[in-house]
C-alpha cells in the first residue's frame, strides 16, 4: 500500500506525544500539535529557532542545563545512536514539567546523518509515582522529627556493615549516645521545646561525621552512630568529638541558653559480631558513661596494645 507524505504528516500531527525535527545546526524544521499541546509553544512561534533559545531548555533531575552538558539531541546527531531520558521541560508559561524523551537520528538516502527527531510524552504520573516512593521510603526509613535514619534503617545498615567487615577486614564501630538529664529539659520548657533541643544534638551529630557513616535516632532521646573503616584510635577520636561538639550547642530560650550534653558509650565491632550483641555491649558502655557523671564517653577499646592502621 502506497502513502503520500500528507498522510504521514496528518498521522503525526495527531499523535499525542510531542514530535520535533532538528536539522545538523539544531534549528527546529517541525513541532507537531503534540508538541505544542504539552509545551504551550506553538509552531509558528518556534519553527527555525534553535530548541536552546528559551524553548524547552531540557535540565536534568539535578537542574543541570542539557542545552550545555549532555544533550541527547547532539549526542545523537555525533554518533547515530538512539537515546532515552527522564528531563524536566520548560513550559511556555514558565514552569517545568517532567518528560521523558526518546531521541533518534535523521539520515538522508545515503545514510548521513542530517539532523534528528525528539519524542517526548508526558511523564508527570511515572515522576509522581517515584516522589511517593521516596516519601514512603522517607517514612519506612527516616524518623520525622530529627530528619535522621530511623532505628529500622540503623539494623539494616550495620547489618550490612558488619557483612563487609567479615568480607573485607574493614574497621567498624558503633556509638551509642543519650542526651543527658532530657527529662528535665521537658519538664522544665516543655515538649516542644525538648523537640527542638533534640533536633539541635541531631543536626549538630549529622554535621560533625563523615559522610561514610550512619547517624540516626534508636529511640526518645537516643542516637546511634555507625561508623565505617576506623581503627581503634580514630574511633575514640571521633566519640570525643561528637560528645565535645554538642556540648557546645546551644539553644536561645525563654532569654537563656539551653545547651545539652550527651554520654557516649563507644565499641568496636568484632568477627562474628550480631546487631544485637555490639548494640547492647555499646548500650551498656553509654549507661557506665551516665554513672560517671555524663557527658564522658565509656569505651572497651584498648589503645596501644597493638600497632594502628591509618584509617
Amino acid at each position: 500500500m502506497k502513502y503520500n507524505l500528507r498522510f504521514y504528516k496528518d498521522l503525526l500531527e495527531n499523535m499525542s506525544d510531542g514530535i520535533y525535527f532538528v536539522n545538523h545546526d539544531m534549528k527546529i524544521t517541525y513541532w507537531n500539535k503534540g508538541a505544542e499541546r504539552l509545551s504551550g509553544f506553538s509552531a509558528n512561534e518556534v519553527t527555525g529557532s534553535c530548541c536552546s533559545d528559551n524553548v524547552l531548555v531540557h535540565v536534568d533531575t539535578e537542574g543541570r542545563p542539557l542545552c550545555t552538558q549532555g544533550c541527547p539531541l547532539t549526542a545523537t546527531m555525533e554518533d547515530g545512536l538512539e537515546r532515552h531520558a527522564e528531563v524536566f521541560m520548560r513550559h511556555r508559561s514558565g514552569h517545568r514539567s517532567p518528560v521523558r524523551v526518546r531521541v533518534a537520528p535523521i539520515r538522508d538516502d545515503n545514510g548521513v546523518i542530517i539532523g534528528a527527531v525528539e519524542i517526548f510524552s508526558d511523564n508527570s504520573a511515572r515522576m509522581a509515582d517515584l516522589y511517593k516512593i521516596e516519601e514512603l521510603e522517607q517514612q519506612v526509613f527516616f524518623d520525622p522529627m530529627t530528619g535522621l535514619a530511623n532505628r529500622r534503617y540503623l539494623e539494616m545498615t550495620l547489618q550490612s556493615r558488619l557483612e563487609e567487615m567479615n568480607r573485607y577486614g574493614w574497621g567498624l564501630g558503633v556509638l551509642f549516645m543519650d542526651v543527658d538529664h532530657f527529662k528535665r529539659v521537658n519538664d522544665k520548657y516543655g515538649h516542644r521545646t525538648g523537640d527542638v533541643a533534640l533536633k539541635m544534638v541531631a543536626n549538630t551529630l549529622t554535621h560533625c561525621s563523615r559522610s561514610s557513616d550512619t547517624v540516626g535516632r534508636w529511640g526518645g532521646e537516643e542516637f546511634l552512630a555507625v561508623v565505617v573503616e576506623v581503627n581503634k584510635k580514630s574511633m575514640l577520636t571521633m566519640a570525643e568529638r561528637f560528645r565535645y561538639l554538642v556540648e557546645q550547642s546551644s539553644l536561645g530560650v525563654k532569654d537563656e541558653m539551653l545547651r545539652a550534653t550527651i554520654s557516649i558509650g563507644a565499641t568496636m565491632a568484632a568477627p562474628g559480631e550480631t546487631v544485637e550483641s555490639i548494640v547492647k555491649r555499646a548500650d551498656e558502655l553509654m549507661y557506665k558513661s551516665k554513672l560517671a557523671g555524663r557527658n564522658c564517653v565509656t569505651s572497651d577499646i584498648q589503645i596501644g596494645v597493638e600497632k594502628e592502621k591509618a584509617s
